[in-house]
């Protein structure tokens, strides 16, 4: 387990702990939404890391981008800062925006 699977790990057990416990109503909803974009964010980031593993180009535009060696963290942060630049959006516009953008099209161009 990366860090990024146990930090949402770790919210997903804050968020079943305050469900059980009747907790906050508000904090619940704004866990639950947090939890949602980060689990598209990791999933998007390592299926990105995945493909770069095979594709040396990849590989060479997030070096050229700034981001460093292909490793999981420099291709999680490419991808956490590509998807704050999406258009702000309800949230679940912006989920879908991470869902569905091209994060290796962004690398190559």
């Amino acid at each position: 387990m990366d860090d990024y699977q146990k930090e949402i790990a770790d919210l997903e057990t804050q968020v079943e702990q305050l469900v059980e416990e009747e907790g906050d109503a508000k904090t619940i909803a704004e866990l639950s939404m947090q939890l949602e974009i980060l689990k598209a964010i990791y999933a998007r980031a390592s299926d990105l890391f995945r493909r770069g593993r095979q594709d040396e180009g990849l590989r060479y535009g997030l070096r050229i981008q700034g981001y460093g060696d292909w490793t999981l963290d420099n291709v999680y942060a490419f991808v956490y800062e590509r998807s704050v630049e999406l258009e702000p959006n309800a949230h679940h516009a912006f989920v879908g925006g991470i869902k569905t953008t091209d994060f290796a099209l962004m690398l190559n161009s």
